[in-house]
């Protein structure tokens, strides 16, 4: 498989605290890579970097071979290949859910009203949210407000998909109906990068495991090495603290 995304040795700091630093990933088209770690172990920031949402001090970004520059109109285009889906939804609570889907691919990609609606309404189909379009945000659940996000993120057509905690708002009888949605998502072979504590999704999906402590990967494997035979006493520690099968 060909390498999509590109990371070499980019450091990130706040004031004087190093956030991580020389941090290299490659991930190759159709990927699932997972992100876990410990709180505040710089895993958010690393996909807000990934997607020009916040500048890197030192290193490169690369996506198909070509360099994230974050000061340069060009972020525009390199951040339409990725799409990212945060936990907290950011729907516009003023504009109806098919409204809010399609906003970003009719003003910024410039694309047919009607032709992005379509497509849109096969998307919540897809995820079972057609009923929905004229609702508005505060007339859905917080389950269905998440797959509305991940609709609108793939309607910009991303080629890499990042997902950011997107079940850690969610009471857990919300968290299985969004984690469906993914699982279908990474069976049609989407490259993916996910941020999450739910170690059984975590199982699930991944191609590829990545355990990042105090800023630098301390551990990475496939799902069954990592799950079953983790390598270093801080993945040990780390996940003796969850219940996982």
């Amino acid at each position: 498989m060909e390498e999509i995304l590109t990371v070499k040795k980019i450091s990130k700091k706040y004031e004087d605290v190093d956030v991580f630093s020389d941090l290299s990933l490659s991930v190759k088209k159709g990927e699932k890579v997972v992100i876990v770690g410990p709180s505040g172990c710089g895993k958010s920031t690393f996909l807000r970097c990934l997607n020009g949402l916040e500048t890197i001090d030192e290193g490169e970004i690369l996506i198909d071979g070509e360099k994230l520059r974050q000061d340069t109109k060009e972020i525009y285009h390199i951040r339409e290949k990725l799409g990212m889906v945060f936990q907290s939804y950011d729907l516009f609570p003023h504009l109806s859910i098919l409204q809010n889907i399609v906003l970003a691919p009719v003003r910024v990609q410039k694309r047919d009203k009607k032709e992005a609606e379509a497509e849109a309404m096969e998307l919540l189909e897809r995820v079972g949210l057609s009923s929905k379009k004229d609702n508005y945000p505060r007339q859905l659940s917080g389950g269905q407000k998440q797959r509305v996000a991940i609709v609108r993120a793939l309607l910009m057509h991303p080629e890499i998909l990042l997902l950011d905690e997107i079940t850690a708002a969610l009471d857990p009888e919300m968290v299985r109906e969004v984690l469906e949605v993914v699982l279908l998502l990474a069976r049609e072979g989407r490259t993916m990068l996910i941020v999450t504590h739910e170690m059984q999704f975590a199982k699930a999906v991944a191609d590829r495991m990545i355990f990042l402590d105090e800023g630098r990967i301390v551990e990475e494997g496939s799902p069954e090495e990592f799950f079953t035979h983790p390598r270093t006493d801080r993945l040990k520690k780390f996940l003796k603290s969850f219940a996982y099968e």
